[in-house]
């Protein structure tokens, strides 16, 4: 595989993560460009494309913000419905892997941080956030990740309507984060938008192995 620019996807991928790992664990065999083993659970038609290692660039991974006037319900949940971002002056390095076939895209990236990143997950209240504005609605919930042993894990998908001059335009992406120690490894998918196509299924299984693997590789 060669290398190839990082997944424009990545704009959209926020960093729900929090402090469980414990800081005695041992990570000093981990390695994040073993993501890119992923490649081998990928066969035809996907294409399949990695990237670094490179510097964390925080404008990738940075915060997905919704126009201005947007109204949440919870109210209260407004941050949360708005990817999160990883705080200023974090430091460290990234690869990915993107693979697209069968009209789906799926983004595995593994990061590793100068420091621990404490973004909290979404409370009890805010499991579920229905937003509304000019032109635009949309959900984010809290979904099913898998369990993966002495590594913390959160879930979220999120659906996004905006109106065009085509008309109604809807867009999802599920999005699937474990962290431990100061490692974060995140696996997304999202349907491919192309014109005269059916919006093709998501496999969320297959996204949700992929993180549980991603994660025993970059661990092991």
């Amino acid at each position: 595989m060669s290398n190839a620019k990082w997944p424009m996807l990545l704009v959209s991928v926020g960093l729900l993560t929090s402090c469980s790992s414990q800081a005695s664990d041992d990570y000093s065999h981990a390695d994040i460009t073993r993501v890119k083993e992923l490649s081998s659970e990928f066969s035809p038609p996907y294409a399949v494309k990695s990237a670094g290692p490179a510097a964390v660039d925080p404008r990738l991974l940075g915060p997905q913000k919704l126009p201005p006037g947007v109204t949440f319900d919870p109210a209260e949940c407004g941050e949360t419905a708005q990817q999160q971002n990883l705080p200023a002056g974090v430091k460290g390095n990234m690869a990915a892997l993107t693979a697209e076939g069968d009209g789906v895209r799926y983004v595995a990236i593994a990061v590793e941080t100068s420091e621990r990143v404490p973004v909290p997950t979404p409370g009890e209240q805010c499991k579920k956030v229905a937003f509304t504005g000019a032109g635009v609605r949309g959900l984010v919930e809290v979904v099913d990740a898998p369990q993966i042993e002495g590594v913390h894990t959160v879930g979220t998908h999120r659906v996004l309507q905006t109106v065009t001059a085509e008309g109604p335009r809807t867009g999802e992406i599920y999005n699937y984060v474990a962290d431990f120690g100061t490692f974060i490894v995140i696996v997304t998918a999202n349907p491919l938008v192309r014109a005269d196509t059916p919006v093709a299924h998501i496999d969320t299984g297959r996204a949700r192995d992929l993180l549980t693997r991603a994660v025993e590789l970059v661990k092991n």
